[in-house]
């Protein structure tokens, strides 16, 4: 009797997933629970205050130019984090390891040292840039009003898109991040579309950036999901 009220009391609390946004990932996209779509870009920087002049004049008329060319929104997120060194310098440790001459492992030991050290310090942050382009059927100007307006009467008891639709949006904004890798490239930055394991280890470490560094996700085909 006393193990249903513990059960009954541990379903009765919410779980964490009913506070995000987003319902599902899944095809290298992430579905909010609105029933709109985002793609999440990984986007190189570039160093601007070490461009030329002219260089600069390029880049910024090049920039404006995509701006232009967008007839939908766009989020740009720079993301901080520390920089995880541990397998860094378990591949190191190994490679001191198999190494056969002694004075390269000495030198490999002396800079694994110093690199542990150095990290000791203090922490060492990395940087990362992404662009996330949405798809809303209300935005989508190339539809008319009428088949955009039925698809979102009521967006918000959506949780799972059935699989045509979900694959119509997906469609949609597949063609809205060609156009924005092609921008993008035009500016001389490497663009990489997140996949679906990328999004979730994105998600899971933006969530529970303590718990990352030390509990790893399993590949998301691995993953049990109630």
């Amino acid at each position: 009797m006393q193990n249903k009220k513990t059960l009954a009391k541990k379903r009765a609390i919410p779980s964490a997933q009913n506070h995000l946004p987003f319902s599902e990932i899944k095809s290298d996209t992430v579905v909010m629970k609105d029933g709109t779509l985002r793609a999440l870009l990984m986007v190189s920087s570039v160093n601007f205050a070490l461009k030329s002049e002219e260089e600069q004049n390029a880049l910024v008329s090049s920039y404006v130019s995509f701006l232009n060319s967008l007839d939908f929104p766009l989020q740009v997120v720079v993301q901080s984090r520390q920089l995880y060194i541990k397998p860094y310098l378990e591949k190191l440790l190994t490679k001191e390891r198999e190494q056969s001459n002694e004075l390269l492992r000495a030198q490999t030991a002396d800079y694994r040292s110093f690199i542990t050290e150095l990290v000791s310090l203090g922490k060492i942050m990395s940087k990362q840039f992404f662009v996330i382009v949405p798809y809303d059927p209300l935005s989508n100007k190339k539809r008319g009003f009428w088949p955009r307006a039925m698809e979102t009467i009521n967006p918000a008891t959506i949780i799972t898109l059935k699989e045509d639709r979900f694959l119509q949006r997906k469609k949609d904004l597949d063609a809205r991040v060609r156009q924005v890798e092609g921008g993008l490239a035009s500016m001389n930055l490497e663009v990489a579309r997140l996949d679906t394991q990328s999004l979730i280890e994105l998600f899971y470490s933006t969530y529970n950036p303590d718990v990352a560094f030390s509990q790893y996700l399993a590949p998301a085909n691995q993953m049990q999901v109630e």
